[in-house]
């Protein structure tokens, strides 16, 4: 790994107040791409940074650096491995992609992957509540970054231009007292022709853990057009609550928005997820990585007052024709049909 991918010191940040100086022990790290040439339509690249090993760091904001008419989207990946020790490699294993490049081709981790943040539409920055940070390095899962950008086209690099596109990282060496994670919900699946389809997912939270939600961020691909999120809560009469998370039109900008409900969440409740999707195509589509394929995703960021974060990272199903909230198997009732497929 090249020292200039190393997670280092960049920026000091200080508030002064008068008489006294508080510094605020923000720093800035800029993960970008280096100047990468994107030579192929649905290219996914990745360039990781590797946590130093003796130090701990806490993540409190996210500034993107980059514009929908060159990223489709972003991700950050924490992983315990990379997918590969190169500056940059390709990683659109779902796109298949034909580049002419000679780059290694790898997922964004060999191990230990997690999204941490996402990207798209043109979603301006995050800043995380007070004293909530992701906490990275030393006793984590977490030793490396990995930025992954999807360039959707190639032509505006066509006259040899390259892109720094990513993001700049927030962050400090003093400890937080809440730590982040994010959930990912989502599912596989297929759409078909000239149909409204319902994608759907749910999982129980099968560990002795309380989240506290502070916010969600919906995507999908032209299809969508409505993306709701729920705790669901079953009482001792077996009759099932449904608490909305959030909702939001995935074609607006694909930022985190603050959640509609701020109540804990705890061992045994249930979060779940609907895309609705409208498709006027004559055939099926399919969840994929490019934009003639789709996806139902639905991200929950929340922290922890004790402990660490859940174990659990993602929340994925086969989605239709296979799974659906409604399928017996799943235990599920009072069903908000209406209220999770309109605004």
């Amino acid at each position: 790994m090249e020292t200039s991918h190393m997670f280092r010191f960049i920026t000091v940040v200080s508030v002064i107040y008068l008489p006294t100086i508080i510094c605020l022990q923000v720093r800035r790290y800029p993960l970008l791409m280096p100047n990468v040439h994107p030579d192929t339509d649905e290219l996914y690249l990745c360039t990781p940074i590797k946590v130093v090993p003796n130090k701990s760091f806490y993540i409190v904001g996210f500034e993107p650096n980059a514009t929908m008419e060159t990223a489709h989207h972003m991700l950050l990946y924490g992983c315990t491995e990379p997918g590969s020790d190169q500056p940059y490699w390709d990683c659109g294993e779902m796109a298949n992609t034909q580049s002419n490049n000679n780059l290694v081709k790898s997922s964004p981790c060999a191990e230990g992957s997690h999204v941490i943040y996402a990207w798209a539409r043109d979603a301006k920055k995050l800043e995380l509540p007070e004293d909530v940070g992701f906490q990275v390095g030393p006793g984590t899962q977490i030793q490396y970054l990995v930025l992954q950008v999807h360039y959707a086209h190639a032509d505006k690099f066509k006259d040899g231009s390259t892109d720094d596109s990513g993001i700049f990282l927030m962050y400090t060496e003093k400890p937080r007292s809440k730590l982040a994670g994010v959930i990912l919900l989502g599912t596989g699946g297929a759409i078909p022709p000239m149909s409204v389809t319902h994608m759907e997912t749910d999982c129980e939270i099968a560990e002795q853990k309380t989240i506290y939600p502070f916010a969600y961020r919906t995507h999908t691909h032209s299809l969508g057009k409505v993306v709701a999120g729920y705790t669901v809560r079953k009482d001792e009469n077996n009759v099932d609550h449904w608490t909305l998370l959030g909702k939001r039109n995935p074609l607006t900008p694909q930022m985190f928005y603050p959640v509609f409900n701020k109540d804990p969440i705890t061992f045994g409740d249930k979060l779940a997820a609907r895309c609705t999707m409208k498709s006027d195509r004559t055939t099926y589509t399919h969840v994929g990585a490019t934009n003639a394929d789709e996806m139902c995703n639905f991200y929950l960021m929340y922290y922890v007052k004790e402990g660490t974060p859940l174990d659990m990272k993602y929340c994925f199903t086969r989605g239709p024709p296979y799974f659906y909230w409604d399928n017996p198997e799943n235990n599920l009732n009072h069903i908000p049909e209406e209220e999770a497929s309109t605004l």
